[in-house]
């Protein structure tokens, strides 16, 4: 059985077990056709597709359950589109997913502050269709408890097949399907994930100040400078990265956008994004618009996460600053 009729032999559907309705929206007809194929052999129902222009031409219509759009190159016309799209979205209930570029990431993510979509940076065809899986999961969720014994196992295996889809589309290595940089537990334990080991412990604790920007630069030198000698995958620690990074800028008075969180990440853009999302979720991270330029957004840290940024440095003292990582 091939890849294509594995993933037919699943089909998505809602949580009255109907089969899913998609839309598709891509400037380039060749992307936008490929999108609405690999959704159809998931078992997803087309019910719209167009370019991107398209969301806000015309009378309003349903877009379904699911919405997949690409967005690489953005302009005024496009942000407003999208904004659009982010508020009927995050009013409908739907799950989406946006690919955009690195160039364009900064413009996309302002425009989606409440839809909380997946948002993919130059993804290949193998990512938008692990992308899919991850929707496929969820609207399975919607009505897990109503799964029989023989649907729950035909859940299991959907979710074991996913990733073996993706390599077999486009050839990849075997590690890629747990994305570079994100442990391979964190998938099973991400509704577990609380960000802080004890929040309350941070509470009671007296507030000392953070060390200067300089030195956690110099952390942050430090850890860089493994990638001169060793594989730079060996010490991938993205949540840890960011948390220098945003704790270096608060004590700059930087504002720090999502693109340049993401390059301090040290992993994939996209891989970067789905941690920025979850610490956000966890209370570590606040997404904070631009008073002067509502196009723009840039992410910080929370004041718990900064608290405890503090105590973190107090705990280890002055002179292992510069030898820390």
């Amino acid at each position: 059985m091939s890849g294509s009729d594995e993933f037919r032999h699943w089909p998505a559907s809602d949580g009255a077990g109907l089969a899913a309705s998609v839309s598709v929206f891509a400037d380039r007809p060749a992307l936008r056709d490929q999108m609405a194929e690999d959704l159809a052999d998931a078992g997803f129902r087309l019910v719209k597709a167009g370019e991107v222009a398209a969301l806000l031409d015309g009378e309003l219509a349903a877009l379904g359950d699911v919405v997949l759009l690409d967005c690489p190159v953005v302009d005024a016309g496009r942000m407003a589109a999208l904004a659009r799209l982010d508020m009927r979205v995050a009013r409908s209930g739907a799950q989406l997913i946006v690919s955009t570029s690195l160039e364009a990431l900064d413009d996309v993510f302002a425009c989606f502050d409440q839809s909380q979509p997946q948002i993919l940076v130059d993804p290949g065809r193998a990512e938008r269709v692990v992308a899919v899986g991850r929707i496929l999961g969820h609207l399975a969720g919607r009505r897990v408890r109503e799964l029989s014994r023989e649907d729950r196992a035909a859940l299991l295996q959907l979710t074991q097949q996913v990733d073996a889809i993706a390599r077999q589309l486009e050839g990849l290595r075997s590690r890629l399907g747990d994305d570079e940089g994100e442990p391979k537990h964190l998938g099973a334990r991400r509704s577990a994930f609380r960000g802080f080991a004890d929040s309350s412990r941070v509470e009671k604790l007296a507030k000392p100040g953070l060390p200067e920007a300089r030195l956690v630069r110099e952390i942050i030198r430090h850890r860089q400078a493994r990638a001169k000698f060793f594989d730079a995958a060996l010490f991938a620690d993205p949540a840890w990265d960011m948390l220098l990074d945003l704790t270096a800028a608060h004590a700059e008075k930087l504002q720090v956008s999502v693109t340049s969180l993401c390059i301090a990440s040290g992993v994939p853009p996209t891989t970067a994004l789905r941690w920025v999302r979850q610490m956000t979720e966890a209370g570590l991270f606040e997404r904070v618009e631009d008073a002067a330029d509502k196009r723009r957004a840039f992410i910080s840290l929370s004041d718990t996460a900064r608290d405890a940024m503090a105590c973190y440095f107090a705990e280890i003292g002055q002179p292992a600053l510069a030898y820390a990582a």
